[in-house]
């Protein structure tokens, strides 16, 4: 019997990685979605298709959207500066609608594949204060896969995964270095340059830093020099 099929969200970064590792080690037949929204760089998309070919996955896509075309965020913005210090409440590098949109994309995708699993690698504790990133939106949206696909009226509701909604960055780290995940090949920054290498002062960068610390497991991040 075939292993059960999984849309599994992949940015690129520390997070997703380790969500896609969860999936593959649940015995799910992964497919991975990327997705080119206008972001900064993309450093992430080039990280995104090594960490996909390295996890063997059935099929990675990337689909596009241009949140550029609406603004309102410096990971979307270039005249929008990206914080190297810590900021207080929603920060400028949340970017509106971005997971709702992700999420809507691998539904569809999900449907089309008869996957009744979706993985994203949202944190409620190391997630910079973006709404979307709570279990209340995901039960929200899981909610609204099941009135709004034919899957979920014929009584076949989707399954929003988030195996690292509750982790700590270290914990998540040392889930992945247990799974196999070379994070070498992840980019995590919010303005790495054109090599992919990482600012190591934005907001990403330094919760990423972090984490490897309290882990315990030494950095395989390329930093830009100073």
């Amino acid at each position: 019997m075939a292993n059960a099929r999984a849309v599994v969200l992949l940015s690129g970064g520390l997070d997703s990685a380790t969500a896609l590792a969860i999936a593959r080690s649940q015995n799910f037949e992964c497919y991975a979605l990327s997705v080119e929204y206008g972001q900064r760089h993309s450093a992430e998309l080039d990280a995104a298709r090594r960490v996909a070919a390295a996890a063997g996955v059935s099929d990675h896509r990337v689909m596009r959207v241009d949140l550029a075309g609406i603004g309102g965020s410096a990971l979307t913005d270039t005249t929008i500066a990206v914080p190297e210090s810590p900021t207080t409440g929603i920060p400028v590098t949340y970017v509106p609608a971005r997971n709702t949109i992700m999420l809507s994309l691998a539904l569809g995708w999900a449907e089309v594949l008869g996957a009744a699993d979706i993985f994203i690698g949202v944190n409620v504790l190391d997630y910079s204060g973006y709404p979307d990133c709570r279990p209340e939106f995901i039960a929200a949206f899981a909610h609204l896969a099941a009135l709004g696909t034919k899957a979920g009226v014929e009584g076949q509701p989707y399954r929003i995964q988030t195996p690292l909604i509750r982790l700590s960055k270290a914990e998540i780290i040392r889930e992945g270095v247990r799974l196999g995940v070379d994070y070498g090949l992840t980019v995590s920054c919010y303005q790495a340059d054109g090599d992919g290498r990482a600012c190591g002062k934005c907001d990403s960068c330094r919760l990423r830093r972090a984490g490897f610390m309290a882990a315990g497991v030494s950095d395989p991040t390329r930093y830009q020099p100073l």
